[in-house]
């Protein structure tokens, strides 16, 4: 009976138990379900809540980085000998790891200028573990936690070979390759090739840079404040080509934005190379001629150079049938090496007068005192006397003169009111009977303003001063060359404001001898060229091609021509005939004829001066195919024959020993074995 009891009481209590266990198992399988909805409710709300957001922030850790200058391409001359190139220097570069404390920096120091001291250049000014601890930046006062910190630069190779041998004591440094700019120590073309300065000051002066990096997302591309950049010249003209692409440094970092994953390299790209048409000697000659002129000039007790004060000269040289030039010259010129590693006030107010490109556009004389530079011509002057071969043309061109018309030149021609306004030769030299060639062999400006500029007036009334400027522009004058060079100027035009401000008559006599309008040594070689051409204005040629890092060709710039000005040959043959026999020194027992013309062109009310005279003179050779067109100016240097007529000869000569004025090729300076044919004399 107990037994039964028993185990009736044992039946109820496993049915409880049964019971219970039943009730826990369901409350595990709620709990274990509603754990998992948490998970998959948690897991869809990173997914599609929080993840587009967490991808950014993973691609945001990646990427952070340093960005590596590119290297910059080289620039070379005709013949491929560098002018500014780019060197290799190693530097030491620092990156801040995570935790590092203030007396692990100082360790490091320490052995660093331990390391400089005994493996360092010895005449290079020592660091001290100041400086390094200051680079070091541990505090990040300068750098983003993830930046890396230049210690020193110009490593040498026994450092260099230490710190590679013992890598492992230097953990948290490395060497870092980079690039500085260097020019050829003989200045060649020192303004036309330009200069570098920081990206962060040129953003600010150049509009070329003030929105360069808007909108660029490819850190490839953009540009860095601490880089280089062209800032004149050459090297700001073909600024991207030379540029390449940067490299770049890129870290994983945490919030706090340290270093907390492996770096990625992705090296930077070289730029293009670009040769230039520049030819080496014959540019330095160019430089060295003008440089001996004014010496020679200054020194002078001659009639036509006793009053000239030159102190500046600008001379180009371009080929006729490409519009290569060949030689650029503007003088004073300075050492643009100056600019590596910066540079002082002292320095940059010593160098500010030969900065300018005089070639291209105005720069002042290189005085100090704003006084006595007010005393002196800028390098855009008159033209002068050269102006006349195109006066004749633009008579013939409008039918005012015919090539034998005639007129008897008594050393003046008086115009205006009552005739009261005079226009006289030079020492008012009579010259009888002239036709337009004779009117160029003799430089008469009587001739050129009663026949072309007072004639022009008489029969276009007002419109003669348009009329003008058209024919000047067609030649090159009073326009931009074309040449794509930063700061280029136009030239000064004076005959429209002389027009309103005295009268239309005036402003054309006066602009028929070259008295209306100031151009650059630049625009009266293309001027010279297009006479050559016989009226093709071709666009100046600076580079010839671009390469790549590999040496590929890139581009070949092709000759262009700018426009062409059809005329009868026997306009052409008028004008020849009498540059050809236009006196000038400085070209006796030349191997070559040529045309020229010179020009003395008279310029009032500089500063207190009654007035100045400056050199200027034009040129192309040989008579039968020209090749080459020469232009020299040189302000305040007196008659153009005299002044600058002999540094275009040795311009003709350089260039004729490089390259050859005929087709022959190029002839070696005359030695003591040569004899001079002297049939070729002019």
């Amino acid at each position: 009976m107990n037994a039964e009891v028993k185990t009736e009481e044992q039946k109820k209590k496993e049915v409880r138990n049964r019971r219970h266990f039943s009730i826990r198992l369901n409350v595990f399988f709620m709990l274990t379900f509603l754990l998992f909805s948490m998970l998959i409710v948690r897991l869809a709300y990173l997914q599609f809540v929080e993840g587009p957001s967490l991808k950014e922030r993973q691609t945001s850790l990646i990427t952070k980085g340093v960005s590596i200058p590119p290297i910059r391409g080289n620039i070379y001359d005709s013949k491929g000998q560098p002018i500014a190139y780019s060197i290799s220097t190693q530097s030491l570069y620092f990156t801040l790891k995570t935790g590092m404390k203030q007396e692990t920096a100082e360790a490091l120091a320490a052995k660093l200028v331990k390391l400089f001291k005994d493996k360092g250049d010895p005449n290079a000014e020592p660091m001290t573990a100041e400086d390094v601890v200051k680079a070091m930046d541990i505090k990040g006062r300068t750098h983003l936690p993830f930046q890396q910190r230049r210690i020193k630069s110009g490593l040498t190779k026994e450092e260099i070979a230490y710190l590679s041998e013992h890598r492992d004591e230097y953990p948290d440094v490395e060497i870092v390759e980079e690039s500085i700019r260097q020019y050829s120590p003989d200045r060649v073309a020192a303004q036309l090739v330009g200069y570098m300065a920081k990206m962060k000051g040129a953003k600010q002066n150049l509009d070329f840079y003030k929105k360069i990096n808007e909108d660029q997302s490819d850190p490839a591309l953009k540009y860095l404040d601490t880089e280089d950049v062209g800032y004149d010249g050459i090297e700001l003209m073909y600024q991207k080509e030379l540029r390449g692409l940067n490299g770049y440094k890129s870290y994983q970092i945490d919030s706090m934005s340290r270093i907390v994953g492996d770096m990625k390299l992705t090296k930077p790209v070289k730029g293009q190379n670009l040769y230039l048409t520049i030819n080496r000697k014959v540019q330095l000659t160019a430089q060295q001629a003008i440089l001996d002129q004014i010496a020679t000039t200054r020194a002078s007790t001659a009639k036509a150079l006793k009053d000239a004060q030159p102190t500046t000269g600008y001379a180009v040289a371009i080929e006729v049938a490409t519009g290569k030039v060949v030689a650029m010259a503007s003088m004073p010129d300075y050492d643009t090496n100056v600019w590596q590693g910066g540079i002082s006030q002292e320095e940059l107010d010593e160098i500010t007068p030969a900065m300018g490109n005089g070639a291209i556009r105005e720069v002042f004389p290189p005085y100090k005192d704003p006084k006595e530079r007010s005393q002196h011509p800028t390098s855009l002057v008159p033209l002068g006397s050269t102006q006349k071969p195109l006066t004749i043309l633009t008579g013939l061109m409008e039918k005012l003169i015919t090539p034998s018309s005639t007129w008897n030149d008594p050393g003046y021609f008086q115009f205006g009111r009552d005739g009261q306004a005079e226009v006289q030769n030079a020492s008012r030299a009579y010259n009888g009977v002239l036709t337009p060639t004779k009117a160029i062999a003799k430089s008469s400006n009587a001739f050129m303003a009663k026949m072309v500029g007072n004639e022009l007036y008489l029969r276009k009334g007002k419109k003669s001063v348009d009329i003008w400027d058209q024919h000047m522009k067609e030649f090159g004058l009073g326009v931009k060359t074309g040449s794509g060079l930063p700061k280029e100027s136009p030239g000064i035009v004076d005959y429209f404001n002389s027009a309103t401000r005295d009268s239309y008559q005036s402003a054309m006599i006066y602009a028929s001898f070259g008295q209306q309008g100031k151009y650059t040594a630049l625009q009266l070689a293309q001027y010279a060229a297009t006479l050559a051409s016989h009226g093709k204005r071709m666009k100046p040629l600076l580079v010839d091609h671009t390469t790549d890092a590999e040496g590929n060709v890139v581009t070949t710039m092709k000759p262009e021509v700018l426009n062409k000005i059809d005329l009868p040959d026997s306009y052409w043959r008028t004008i020849e005939n009498g540059m050809a026999q236009v006196k000038v020194e400085g070209f006796d027992n030349v191997r070559y004829d040529f045309y020229r013309k010179t020009g003395t062109s008279q310029q009032q009310g500089v500063g207190k001066r009654k007035f100045v005279e400056n050199a200027v003179f034009i040129s192309f050779a040989p008579q039968d195919k020209p090749k080459l067109a020469v232009a020299v100016i040189v302000p305040d240097g007196g008659y153009g024959g005299w002044g600058a007529a002999p540094i275009a000869r040795k311009i003709f000569d350089a260039y004729d020993a490089e390259v050859g004025l005929t087709d022959a090729g190029p002839r070696p300076p005359l030695g003591s074995n040569e004899t001079i044919d002297m049939t070729q004399q002019p």
